[in-house]
């Protein structure tokens, strides 16, 4: 629901006075997202699942319990993950995708460059 002009005047003018009265707090305020620790536990859970498959994949042929182990470990990083997306929502999602796509101007979701650019 967008605010109404009323609102969005008042919201100019609290942000006017913080960036007159703190402009450090301002800056900090306007890089910081509400997501930010959930990005930051998804990459330790991503780099987990990789590890804990790396484990798995490589212990196999040794033991299996030691690949059990890196079952686990990877076990506990999809865990992490999934919970962290669900911690996100779809709002945390759209805000991420959408800072992805700024930092990769002339870029389609899938990685490869946008032909209607050129």
């Amino acid at each position: 629901m967008p605010l109404s002009e009323d609102e969005q005047r008042i919201l100019s003018e609290i942000e006017k006075h913080l960036e007159e009265s703190d402009p450090r707090l301002a800056r900090e305020v306007s890089e910081t997202t509400v997501y930010r620790h959930a990005l930051g536990s998804m990459k330790w859970s991503t780099a987990l699942l990789v590890i804990g498959a790396a484990v798995m994949i490589g212990t196999l042929r040794i033991h299996f319990l030691v690949a059990f182990v890196g079952f686990l470990i990877m076990l506990v990083g999809a865990l992490g993950f999934e919970r962290n997306l669900r911690l996100m929502g779809r709002a945390g999602m759209t805000q991420v995708s959408s800072a992805i796509r700024a930092a990769n101007p002339g870029m389609r979701g899938d990685g490869t460059p946008d032909p209607a650019d050129d």
